[in-house]
């Protein structure tokens, strides 16, 4: 599980090939906003906080972000994009839909669960009622972008036949639903443990059963 979040964290916010002192100090700044929400929430964090994790100082640290808010948002919009590239890897020539549906759902999952992703959507739906902004751009960059790409896959499928559908988008969204239903609530609410690895193979394996049941070539309409 920690893996695929450090391929994340990799792709976007680690040193790239020539990069700009400009663009690592942005860097520099996000890694450290990152540690200090994670551990204070967006209420309990302070840009002077940041500035001292970050290492540098609060003046510089105004000179990329005017705000607590567009730091928050510019780490939560490059994190969850480079999340949704990451999983959203999908081969639309490979003739095995329902391998490559399982193998999303699988990692889909695993990353939803993780106690850094339930942290993060608890600290946006707590700050998205002052700023709603927060949580607009939380949702564009995660779960809009997410669903697009699983949308043009399934768009592919169509074309090629191997799957029935009216309305992709929404056929998008029910597989994602599926995948995480009912564990995700009880991890936003705290209640239990990490879901097993039995446990998200389980249902993920409902919820193909229940996709290809209403999608599937031999579907009835």
């Amino acid at each position: 599980m920690s893996a695929l979040h450090d391929s994340v964290r990799d792709q976007d916010l680690s040193p790239q090939a020539e990069e700009s002192p400009e663009s690592a100090k942005r860097r520099q700044i996000l890694e450290g906003a990152r540690k200090v929400f994670l551990a204070q929430g967006f209420d309990g964090a302070s840009m002077g906080e940041i500035a001292k994790v970050a290492g540098v100082s609060k003046g510089t640290l105004y000179v990329y972000f005017d705000s607590k808010e567009s730091l928050f948002e510019a780490l939560t919009t490059e994190e969850k994009r480079g999340l949704a590239e990451v999983l959203f890897q999908l081969d639309a020539e490979d003739p095995d839909v329902r391998a490559v549906l399982t193998k999303l759902g699988l990692s889909y999952l695993r990353r939803m669960g993780t106690p850094e992703h339930i942290s993060s959507i608890r600290m946006v739906i707590g700050a998205a009622e002052k700023f709603p902004r927060l949580g607009q751009a939380f949702y564009e960059a995660g779960p809009c972008q997410g669903s697009a790409r699983l949308k043009a896959y399934l768009d592919r499928q169509v074309e090629a036949g191997r799957l029935l559908i009216d309305d992709t988008g929404v056929a998008a969204q029910h597989y994602l639903d599926l995948c995480v239903s009912g564990l995700m609530r009880r991890l936003l609410f705290a209640v239990g443990e990490q879901p097993t690895e039995s446990q998200i193979s389980k249902n993920v394996e409902h919820a193909i059963r229940v996709f290809f049941a209403a999608y599937g070539p031999g579907a009835g309409r």
